[in-house]
């Protein structure tokens, strides 16, 4: 528990701009996956060396927040898996038709701590959605 709430606080403090909605939408999502969410894969396209997008699928997400947490959650393996330690997340579209929600995010993967108020450290994230039981590629 502490550690979801070491991430909630994290993802408070990065996540800049979003509207005060969102963010409680996604520290919520991080201190509680739903209950009957069904992961249905990711498909990650390489767009140069560091940009990344991700497109996941899931069933069963209470919103927007639990889908954009499981694109987080790949984004971050996907960045340790590659040598780096750091993502930054760009952007994420979400979509929903009948019960499976999409998620089509960009991050960008960094070595380093970049630039701007977005950053994601890649083995916190995927330590917390290990135990949160959200997949990662």
């Amino acid at each position: 528990m502490v550690r979801g709430l070491h991430m909630a606080v994290l993802m408070l403090a990065t996540s800049g701009g979003l509207m005060a909605c969102a963010r409680d939408d996604a520290v919520r999502a991080t201190l509680s996956p739903p209950d009957r969410a069904e992961y249905l894969g990711v498909d990650t396209l390489l767009l140069d060396d560091r940009t990344v997008n991700f497109l996941v699928r899931m069933r069963g997400a209470r919103d927007r927040a639990d889908v954009v947490a499981y694109a987080r959650c790949a984004a971050a393996q996907y960045a340790l898996i590659r040598g780096y330690s750091f993502a930054q997340h760009v952007r994420t579209n979400v979509t929903r038709s009948g019960d499976v929600w999409s998620a089509d995010g960009g991050f960008v993967i960094s070595p380093d701590l970049p630039q701007g108020l977005r950053n994601m450290d890649a083995e916190v994230i995927v330590d917390d959605c290990r135990e949160q039981g959200i997949p990662t590629v």
